[in-house]
């Protein structure tokens, strides 16, 4: 119940050729699009976009690796628009990102619908429909809403019915029925019990002139174009809540896709192919059926001593549990990866069990439907959870899976049990390329700088077609490049303070060199933090310092980042992709280290052991083309259109020094570059003009 998943029957394919005859003169030079919204003919955009239009019009996958500034989301969302509403095929496009994902709804979008109603012979095409497909826990449920208001009495303390008021009293107004909508701050607990995630919010009880996810799965049903992120679509797909096996489609029947960034893919589907189990997501369960301290939940009508007494054990049992886990395997390090089957004992199974087949039995005799429903929800979500467990304490039976404990959260008190797949090429193949439809893959960089065999081979597209086209813009010109001769090696920046001194001195310098903004890019949460601290201190309020630290939200990070015009921006992992920022506003990136993954990560040793095991070197197989991916991503932030100018900062000699250095080298844009060391860089990294 994770999804706006509505199967109908595949709509007829009319036999056409208009997006192969219309994509060829929306792209030439002096075509519609150069004519009506007055872009720029790029030979890399036209490329792109007839090879889209001839896979989206054969049913075939392609891998299409566009550098930045081609403009590849006009490539994909012209041909596909017209193909959908041509067959009355839904469109659908994934994104990794947030802000992409705006930026083809507000901007995208917009000027395809004005294209389309300049061009006569495109008119047909301007009134398409488009739909934003989110997960059913973000949706309001009318009927669920009515449910809770009538049981507040049972289930929600005073506070919380104040919030159940505020939110009937939105419910007359609001659009969308989306949580983000309603300002202000809502009770997790009242908002579990009004959501849309649940089997009782379903066409027989709820209407769509009246329930705000009814309303959406009927936009969704209606839409040319659908607009998901990888996370909801691979959730769905894991979940399979698609179209069956022999039905064409991968979303909905029918359906051709795209999926933008794709270079994430392959650790998206690790994510969602895997399991986590935590204790939060068994006790959120538990407490809605019955909360001990306040002595209420959704099973307070039946037997309350003998449910209370189910939930209470279960609740116990889950909290020993946990706290075994922490203090067996995480006292002293905050993942474990465990190797041995049966490294804890399951007394968390049996409550569970148990409880879950009193809910069974509830179910049975209850004869209001709406409450068998949210009932047998309970005991699937329990079950579901119970079973990762069982998987996860056995190390189950799956070949090549990696199994781990960890703890996180600003004081690592949130404790998980997490499974993942070491290899999900099959999964991706089986579900996009082999679905008789379209599965475009699309991103500045799914090569490694050479060829895509990596990529192909980590997503299960080795006999798919692919292109690459490189950026238009004048690297040469408007990017300079400074590499670090003297940087401390990782290992010994890892401790003293004079490390992080060089690293800091050399940050500071470089940044009052530059009168623009300043994108910093970490490796390692701990280097956020301390380079933080040094650069506030460093520039005692002249500049702005924003981090990415506990508690803040990335999206604003950068919203604040881009509105200063002069700030200094430090981030790690997300922040080396997804950031886009022209103008002056980023007119520096400076990379601490080469985006090594963390070799000491279960799924990243689970691997090497696996490359290994075959006979091959895992840092030449996947570190190094892992890194090669994430760098070439990071050095992509800064030029963002054709008269944007920068800085290129690289503070990791391994560049220069080890044999693999080479490699980045030929990732940069190009080969004019100035090595410096600290002792000679107001010479050598003078102030950027």
């Amino acid at each position: 119940m994770i999804g706006l998943i509505e199967h109908t029957a595949p709509a007829p394919s009319a036999p056409d050729s208009a997006v192969i005859a219309l994509t060829p003169r929306v792209f030439a030079p002096g075509g519609w699009l150069h004519d009506t919204l007055h872009l720029q003919h790029r030979p890399q955009q036209a490329a792109i976009g007839h090879a889209i239009a001839q896979a989206i019009h054969t049913d075939t996958p392609l891998l299409c690796e566009a550098g930045t500034g081609v403009g590849k989301s006009l490539a994909y969302l012209i041909p596909g628009l017209i193909h959908a509403i041509d067959t009355a095929r839904q469109f659908v496009v994934a994104t990794h990102t947030i802000p992409l994902q705006e930026q083809i709804q507000n901007n995208d979008l917009v000027k395809c619908r004005q294209l389309f109603d300049t061009v006569p012979v495109l008119q047909r095409y301007a009134k398409f429909k488009t739909a934003l497909l989110v997960g059913k826990s973000n949706y309001l449920c009318a009927t669920r809403l009515a449910k809770a208001i009538t049981q507040h009495t049972e289930i929600f303390e005073s506070t919380q019915q104040t919030d159940l008021r505020r939110i009937q009293e939105w419910a007359l107004t609001t659009q969308t029925g989306l949580r983000e909508e309603l300002s202000g701050q809502i009770s997790p607990e009242v908002w579990e019990w009004v959501n849309a995630d649940s089997s009782a919010c379903n066409s027989r009880n709820c209407s769509p002139k009246t329930c705000p996810y009814q309303r959406a799965r009927a936009r969704i049903a209606d839409a040319n174009i659908i607009i998901v992120n990888h996370a909801l679509l691979l959730s769905l797909i894991a979940a399979g809540a698609t179209p069956k096996k022999d039905t064409r489609g991968i979303l909905y029947a029918n359906d051709f896709v795209v999926l933008d960034e794709a270079h994430c893919l392959p650790a998206v589907a690790t994510d969602h192919f895997g399991e986590c189990v935590t204790a939060y997501a068994i006790e959120k369960q538990l407490k809605m059926l019955w909360n001990p301290k306040r002595g209420r939940g959704f099973l307070s009508i039946y037997n309350k001593t003998r449910d209370a007494d189910l939930v209470t054990r279960a609740l116990v049992e889950t909290e020993f549990f946990f706290n075994e886990i922490r203090q067996r395997y995480l006292e002293k390090t905050s993942i474990l990866r465990q190797r041995q089957p049966d490294w804890i004992e399951p007394r968390i199974n049996e409550p569970l069990h148990i409880l879950g087949e009193r809910l069974a039995d509830l179910a049975k005799i209850e004869t209001e439907q709406a409450r068998r429903e949210e009932l047998n929800d309970f005991r699937r979500r329990l079950g579901s959870l119970n079973s990762a467990l069982n998987d996860a304490i056995t190390l189950g039976n799956v070949p090549h899976y990696v199994y781990w404990v960890e703890r996180t959260g600003a004081r690592g008190q949130n404790v998980s049990v997490n499974s993942a797949p070491l290899d999900v090429a099959d999964a991706l193949r089986a579900h996009l390329f082999e679905r008789k439809t379209s599965a475009i893959l699309t991103s500045a960089t799914l090569s490694d700088g050479t060829d895509m065999a990596r990529f192909k081979k980590q997503t299960g597209a080795a006999a798919i077609t692919d292109l690459i086209e490189k950026s238009p813009f004048d690297y040469r010109r408007n990017m300079e490049i400074y590499i670090a001769a003297d940087a401390p090696a990782p290992d010994q920046r890892a401790g003293g303070a004079r490390d992080t001194d060089w690293l800091a001195s050399v940050a500071t310098h470089c940044i009052g060199a530059v009168p623009g903004g300043t994108l910093l890019l970490c490796t390692s949460h701990g280097d956020v933090r301390k380079l933080h601290e040094h650069l506030t201190r460093a520039f005692d309020g002249q500049r702005r310092v924003l981090a990415q630290l506990a508690g803040t939200n990335r999206s604003q990070l950068v919203r604040d980042f881009r509105a200063d015009g002069a700030a200094v921006l430090i981030g790690t992992d997300s922040f080396w992709t997804g950031v886009d920022v022209p103008g002056p506003a980023l007119s520096q990136v400076i990379m601490t280290r080469l985006p090594f993954e963390n070799p000491s990560h279960p799924i990243v040793e689970a691997r090497t052991e696996w490359i290994e095991q075959e006979g091959k070197n895992p840092f030449a197989e996947m570190s190094v083309p892992a890194a090669l991916i994430k760098f070439r991503q990071g050095l992509g932030r800064l030029i963002r259109k054709m008269d944007d100018r920068g800085r290129l900062v690289i503070l990791d000699s391994r560049v220069l020094t080890k044999p693999y250095g080479r490699h980045f080298v030929a990732a940069l844009p190009h080969s004019r570059f100035v090595r410096f060391r600290r002792e000679n860089l107001a010479e050598t990294v003078p102030q950027y003009r």
